[in-house]
């Protein structure tokens, strides 16, 4: 059968335990080299724009990420805070390995990072926005829906999620470049997978549906991503 008809069920080494901080570390630092060369940053930058529109100068913002890794999209966001708005960033990670590399690496920024399974946080006060990027597609559908049906009643303005498209240029273009440029045995293996297990628009759709969420915007952006975008009224 066709691979890319549906998406693929195999599981992520990073989705298992055991894996050392050391290997960690080289994983998260290729991820934002790939996030900032192929346009993921810029995506995630893109999402909150949409969601805020215009504030009121001085207003602080609250921002939360699921499934942060090591918070580099967090970074990213404040590098593009040309206004310097006051920004509150919450970064959730199940992984511990993950939450101490953001810890160490969001040192600048006014962060705060919670080991945890997202869906155990209670907020005393909810995030703005919430967003996720390459997260998703580490689950199966029924998850997402409740997934989507979280970052909608856990959000005040709104949330976004920045994932792949599942499409064979996507795929083949990822184990060339892996293949050649990566030291990290993690990216190398799941890079191709994280691809089969993307999305297609009318998927999106779907689940979004299924979670009962009728008003969204749906965008297509290189490399190969979607922005999916969903305003709380």
């Amino acid at each position: 059968m066709n691979r890319f008809i549906q998406r693929s069920a195999q599981s992520e080494l990073i989705d298992e335990p055991g894996i050392p901080f050391s290997d960690w570390e080289v994983c998260l630092n290729e991820l934002n080299t790939v996030n900032t060369f192929l346009g993921g940053h810029k995506i995630t930058i893109e999402g909150v724009k949409l969601l805020l529109n215009e504030l009121p100068a001085g207003k602080r913002i609250s921002i939360c990420e699921i499934g942060c890794g090591g918070g580099d999209n967090l970074k990213a966001i404040q590098k593009a805070n040309k206004k310097n708005i006051p920004i509150q960033f919450t970064g959730i990670d199940i992984n511990k390995a993950c939450t101490d590399f953001a810890a160490g690496n969001c040192k600048k920024l006014n962060a705060g990072f919670i080991c945890s399974d997202y869906r155990k946080v209670e907020f005393n006060e909810k995030p703005d926005i919430i967003f996720n990027s390459l997260f998703c597609h580490h689950f199966t559908n029924d998850q997402l829906v409740d997934m989507l049906r979280w970052m909608k009643n856990n959000s005040v303005k709104g949330f976004f999620i920045n994932d792949l498209q599942r499409h064979p240029f996507a795929y083949h273009s990822i184990r060339i470049l892996t293949k050649i440029f990566s030291r990290s045995y993690l990216v190398k293996n799941d890079g191709p997978i994280s691809v089969l297990r993307g999305f297609r628009k009318n998927e999106w759709m779907q689940l979004l549906e299924r979670a009962g969420i009728t008003k969204y915007s749906i965008y297509w952006r290189w490399a190969f991503r979607y922005l999916v975008v969903v305003k709380n009224e």
